[in-house]
């Protein structure tokens, strides 16, 4: 890039340089984007932004990003702070189940972990939030009452997965299914869908 006129990208994709006052927010999700920019409007701080950004993105991208995922962050305060949010294995999980494996099963419970992203988030805003807790949480629960547009890459990995977990007929998978097929089949770009397990009880 040219510094000096901030004109000339190297790159095809050409993003543009952003500048401002008041702070600065970006995910790969627009909606989620925007619940980072609310946070700030509403008096928070960075930390509140990242973790309301994080959150909606369970929702509009769940095909990336949920809440039985990890997560880790850098944080800066004069200092810089880094936080391992990553799950354990199972206490009840022995190592004789893996037994002859050269690799890790794909799926079925053997690979997952214990979440450590809703830990995670506590630990950031206990630390560094301003904002209520449960405000952070109110645009991803907007989305998932009241359903938002699919965008085409989370379409296209939305695809990607029917062809994956719909042939499983496991008891494992059955929550799967009735929480992100219960249409039957994939959610395509541009249509509406509520993640209702999601939303306020």
């Amino acid at each position: 890039m040219d510094f000096k006129t901030l004109t000339q990208y190297p790159y095809p994709s050409g993003r543009r340089v952003m500048m401002g006052r008041s702070g600065a927010v970006a995910t790969s999700q627009p909606l989620a984007t925007l619940a980072g920019l609310e946070m700030l409007r509403l008096g928070g701080n960075a930390v509140d932004a990242a973790l309301a950004m994080a959150i909606a993105l369970t929702v509009v991208e769940p095909t990336s990003n949920g809440i039985g995922s990890d997560a880790f962050a850098l944080v800066w305060d004069g200092k810089l702070h880094g936080l391992n949010g990553s799950g354990k294995s199972p206490q009840a999980l022995m190592p004789e189940k893996f037994a002859g494996l050269e690799t890790m099963p794909m799926l079925g419970w053997s690979t997952v972990t214990v979440p450590g992203a809703v830990s995670a988030w506590q630990a950031l805003w206990k630390r560094w939030g301003k904002l209520p807790f449960d405000r952070l949480f109110e645009p991803a629960i907007r989305y998932a009452e009241l359903g938002y547009p699919v965008s085409p890459e989370t379409a296209r990995a939305w695809k990607r997965a029917e062809q994956i977990y719909l042939p499983l007929t496991g008891v494992e998978f059955q929550a799967f299914r009735q929480v992100f097929f219960r249409w039957g089949a994939l959610l395509r770009r541009g249509r509406f869908g509520a993640v209702r397990h999601m939303r306020r009880r």
